[in-house]
């Protein structure tokens, strides 16, 4: 058995599974609300309490993958620790329990997320586009089968832009409409960036991963479109909504985890700015992201994140999960 750990910025992962004749059986799924990055971006460091509910998560990981065979495992730290001042204290602290915790830069993310948004894809001719919004960054790729024509990693997540537009102190209810047109318009001038280089490559279908496409794809599927679509009109028709949900302290969305309430307006802000930015109508939510292009990676290269470069490697042969 093999395991990946994903030590995203808002939430830690965990996935085992069997891998036989080049096609994997998942075993166990776990995923803890970290937010390793929560203040990281304004402070420069992993706050006492993040780094607190990061290892007691790597603990219970350590414990469960304790119950398994496993054969080889991979570890992997994302945009909260490539920023944090503190980040060495925390992979020390990750090594006392027996992990050791490698981490990539934000090219190397998306190549891993393509492929594992590409293997749970059928095959097809058609150029696709792949965005993962993660806690501190989303990371964009454009790909033809396994040749990706476009790799980029943005300072843009659900959590940093919730820190910089949402915090209690910086938000009064009465500018809550405001402040997430604000959050809207400086998300679609991040993705704006790398606007014209996208749109030299246009593409037949694109796939939303991670936790804030899945919350909005789940508030959508509730309100009777089809599962893990979004389109930007159904976006925009939620507007309204998401504003009295936050500023109603006890309300909650159909659809919507309370433990993912705090990510609502920023995950809404950042994902209609990139679609407003790239013109895309509809984005379909991808279950396959990060964790599973790791998983894919390893089998073929082994823990080597030497052999993870955005430049040289070899195309991508999709395989089934």
């Amino acid at each position: 058995m093999y395991a990946c750990i994903d030590l995203g910025s808002n939430s830690f992962h965990l996935l085992i599974a069997r891998w036989q004749d080049g096609r994997s059986e998942i075993v166990e799924r776990f995923s803890h609300i970290v937010q390793l990055g929560e203040g990281v971006t304004l402070t420069g460091q992993i706050s006492p309490a993040a780094f607190s509910r990061g290892i007691d998560s790597l603990r219970e990981f350590v414990d469960v993958m304790s119950r398994y065979p496993i054969r080889q495992y991979w570890a992997l730290g994302t945009n909260a620790l490539r920023l944090a001042h503190n980040a060495p204290q925390f992979l020390a602290a990750a090594r006392e329990l027996g992990l050791e915790v490698s981490v990539i830069s934000g090219l190397q993310e998306a190549v891993l997320v393509y492929l594992g948004v590409m293997s749970g894809l059928p095959p097809t001719d058609e150029v696709r586009l792949v965005a993962d919004i993660g806690g501190g960054s989303t990371e964009v790729i454009i790909g033809h089968q396994g040749t990706r024509l476009v790799t980029c990693s943005l300072p843009i997540g659900c959590v940093s832009w919730r820190d910089r537009f949402f915090t209690p102190l910086a938000v009064k209810p009465s500018l809550l409409s405001q402040t997430l047109d604000h959050a809207v318009a400086e998300a679609r001038s991040v993705f704006g960036s790398i606007r014209v280089e996208c749109l030299q490559h246009p593409w037949m279908g694109a796939y939303a991963s991670s936790g804030t496409a899945k919350m909005l794809a789940a508030i959508l599927q509730m309100r009777g479109l089809p599962a893990g679509q979004i389109s930007r009109q159904s976006l925009q028709a939620l507007r309204v909504d998401i504003l009295d949900c936050a500023a109603d302290p006890t309300a909650l969305l159909p659809g919507l985890k309370d433990r993912r309430k705090d990510l609502l307006l920023p995950g809404w802000a950042v994902l209609m700015g990139m679609m407003e930015a790239f013109e895309i109508d509809s984005i379909q939510f991808s279950p396959t992201a990060l964790r599973e292009g790791m998983l894919h990676f390893m089998m073929q290269n082994g823990p080597d994140t030497s052999r993870l470069d955005p430049q040289t490697m070899p195309q991508v042969t999709q395989t089934a999960l």
